[in-house]
């Protein structure tokens, strides 16, 4: 039998609903930006259901075999495509999106439920067992609290947690005697849902791990960046509208400031060099009281009331130049 001959029979041997599979991974490869290669252990078929239809508009998911999914990378060649390839292992569904890889990690994080743990599992996150009323009635599970060094009291003939106590880190393998427990204590410490290995953004692969953020810690750095911008600008008076405002009333309080200094009086100042003046006045008065009592110089109970008075006005006037900042942070970067 000729080599072409038998190349027809292998070719009719393969099944038409593989071809038909690479077919479409091939036309969704080279429709979406990204892709997405999740592992799929562990995901209930409900809550897969649950997930598509909550990202039925902007993200394909796609469970299929390893094998077909390389075939249709090898159509169409992508760059990089022997790294993505790297992650082709295990039970994988594939996603195909245009959104941002972030901002599709996030999304399914909050499509993740929680569960039970069971032995053997790794702990994700710290596991916590909460201070209060366990619920439980004092009997041979205290043995198995004091094995894991849970503190634990009876009170009203229950079981009570002395104090928050944390049982597992990060990585830590849960034990039979830890995932019986919080079972007991109705804790789900394991998050399940689709896990991205990988994504692929044209020719650029981003692992897993890289695409998880803190966004309030990203959210607290960018405002940090913005206050230190507003206030260089104020400090050097740079040409802009909202900083300007600000660098004239940080110009006016200083002048204010100088002024009362250098004990020029105005209708302006008037009040700022008295009240400077009261205040040494009873600060050398309390410290000749204390060194000379019967000349009854402490300073009168109204004069410190008066001294705290400003010192709280002082406090509120901080505030209100701190709120200006952030009004003036908020109209120039908006």
């Amino acid at each position: 039998m000729s080599p072409a001959k038998l190349l027809s029979i292998k070719r009719r041997k393969i099944p038409e609903w593989k071809i038909k599979e690479v077919e479409e991974l091939t036309k969704l490869i080279r429709e979406y930006k990204i892709i997405g290669i999740a592992k799929l252990e562990g995901v209930p078929t409900a809550q897969l259901q649950v997930i598509r239809k909550m990202l039925k508009d902007k993200v394909v998911l796609r469970v299929t075999k390893n094998t077909l999914f390389r075939k249709a990378l090898e159509k169409v060649k992508p760059k990089n495509m022997k790294e993505l390839v790297k992650y082709l292992e295990g039970s994988n569904i594939f996603l195909f999106t245009n959104m941002n890889p972030f901002e599709l990690n996030m999304t399914l994080e909050k499509t993740k439920i929680p569960r039970y743990a069971k032995p053997g599992d790794k702990a994700e996150k710290v596991i916590v067992i909460p201070a209060g009323d366990t619920g439980l009635t004092p009997g041979p599970i205290l043995s198995v609290f004091g094995k894991l060094r849970i503190p634990t009291q009876t009170r009203e003939g229950r079981i009570w947690i002395a104090r928050d106590t944390v049982v597992a880190k990060p990585g830590d393998t849960i034990s039979p005697d830890l995932a019986s427990l919080l079972r007991k204590l109705d804790i789900k410490p394991i998050d399940v849902g689709i896990e991205l290995k990988v994504v692929y953004d044209n020719g650029l692969i981003i692992p897993g791990e890289k695409l998880k953020i803190d966004v309030k810690e990203y959210e607290n750095l960018i405002a940090e960046a913005h206050s230190n911008a507003l206030k260089l600008g104020t400090s050097i008076a740079y040409p802009e509208s909202t900083i300007i405002r600000l660098s004239i009333a940080k110009a006016y309080n200083e002048a204010l400031v100088l002024a009362a200094e250098a004990l020029i009086i105005t209708k302006e100042t008037i009040n700022l060099i008295i009240g400077k003046a009261v205040a040494q006045a009873n600060a050398l008065a309390q410290i000749l009281a204390n060194k000379v009592p019967e000349l009854g110089l402490a300073p009168t109970t109204k004069a410190k009331e008066e001294e705290k008075e400003k010192e709280e006005e002082k406090k509120e006037e901080k505030k209100e130049e701190e709120e200006e900042i952030a009004e003036g942070l908020s109209a120039l970067f908006g």
